[in-house]
């Protein structure tokens, strides 16, 4: 009998469906979208669960079958929670009539879920987001019912996936939760080495306050003989911050702040660039990263998950915004050292996270607990 598997990321199918790209999505939406083809390619039976975008309901995209929710902001105040967003959850999870059913990102989505799965005799895979999901302050989750579901989520996952030795041990200590090292997924595109590179410095990411884009706009000002590139739109909720950024990025001309870009666009910019730098507060394992490293980029960023870009060379881990300059200034004139990290991140990506490699762990990891039907 065929496995079946099914995702569930409210904001997945902007990734899915580049008719919709430039729609919000985050780096989820990308992970989930990858490793629901490589589960397809494995012979799964895979569908999604998304938001109502006005799509048919049940289509079938590249193979994966996609069942819709609520519409964004539908219902009313306070008790919408419960209808339509609950409800028309847990109606899309019955119609996925799934085995495994999986949910990254921390919230309310994860109890909800978890206690669909427990009451069906489903597997549930939970994925570790962000450092932040694995705290006991939960600083991303804003209200305290969702707090309260997502322990109950976390709680009751067959498996818990961290991106980092650093996120099990916070997981263990702030909720007596064990989990497992599961690697990200990542496409290693295909690019010649004569390809256009006309970008200096490229920064990817949604624009919130946390991922600190104001630092981009002066390292533009200080490195004024560079071409600086940002790439990403608004969190919703977020759009004036994003709107104060792009009024404040048009007044510096080695600066370009082009947008939301669909994910199978992105692609470009990483190969038309000599460097990916990262300003985040805080991070689980941006997708930016891997996706530099796959493009041959050597990636200077605040934040290191597991020390994996100091402890094997793959860029540069600065502690201050004047570090950040420095490291950014040594990467453009020295070309051998940008060739050599280059070479070197884009051998241990393609070395470590296929999607079909990723894949396959999650379900030798499920079969471990016992819980995975047959």
């Amino acid at each position: 009998m065929q496995r079946s598997i099914c995702f569930v990321g409210m904001d997945n199918y902007p990734v899915l469906n580049p008719e919709f790209g430039q729609r919000y999505f985050g780096g989820e939406s990308v992970q989930q979208t990858l490793l629901a083809y490589a589960f397809r390619d494995l012979g799964l039976d895979v569908s999604m669960v998304v938001l109502d975008y006005g799509q048919p309901d049940g289509e079938v995209i590249d193979g994966i079958r996609v069942w819709k929710s609520y519409r964004e902001h539908s219902g009313i105040p306070i008790i919408r929670f419960l209808h339509p967003k609950a409800t028309s959850i847990i109606a899309a999870l019955r119609k996925a009539k799934s085995d495994i059913y999986y949910q990254s990102c921390s919230g309310a989505l994860t109890g909800l879920v978890s206690w669909y799965c427990r009451r069906n005799d489903r597997s549930f895979i939970y994925r570790v987001a962000s450092d932040a999901d694995c705290i006991p302050e939960l600083p991303l989750i804003h209200y305290g019912r969702d707090r309260a579901l997502y322990r109950y989520g976390l709680k009751g996952a067959d498996f818990v996936a961290a991106q980092s030795h650093h996120q099990a041990s916070l997981l263990m200590d702030s909720f007596n939760r064990s989990s497992g090292l599961v690697n990200m997924a990542v496409e290693i595109p295909h690019f010649s080495d004569d390809r256009q590179i006309d970008i200096d410095v490229l920064w990817v990411n949604n624009f919130r306050p946390l991922k600190r884009p104001q630092q981009v706009l002066q390292l533009a000002k200080r490195l004024t003989q560079h071409r600086f590139v940002m790439v990403g739109g608004p969190v919703p909720g977020n759009e004036d911050f994003y709107r104060e950024i792009a009024t404040q990025a048009r007044e510096i001309p080695n600066l370009e702040m082009v947008g939301a870009v669909p994910y199978k666009s992105v692609t470009e910019y990483f190969l038309r660039s000599r460097i990916l730098i990262n300003t985040s507060e805080i991070e689980g394992f941006p997708n930016s990263i891997l996706q530099a490293w796959a493009s041959r980029l050597p990636v200077i960023s605040y934040f290191d998950p597991d020390g994996l870009n100091q402890r094997l060379d793959l860029g540069s881990c600065p502690k201050n915004f004047e570090e950040m300059v420095l490291a950014i200034e040594k990467y453009l004139e020295d070309t051998a050292l940008h060739h050599e990290t280059g070479t070197r991140a884009r051998h241990f990506v393609t070395e470590n996270y296929s999607p079909e490699a990723v894949a396959r762990c999650y379900l030798d990891q499920i079969r471990v607990t016992g819980s995975c039907p047959s």
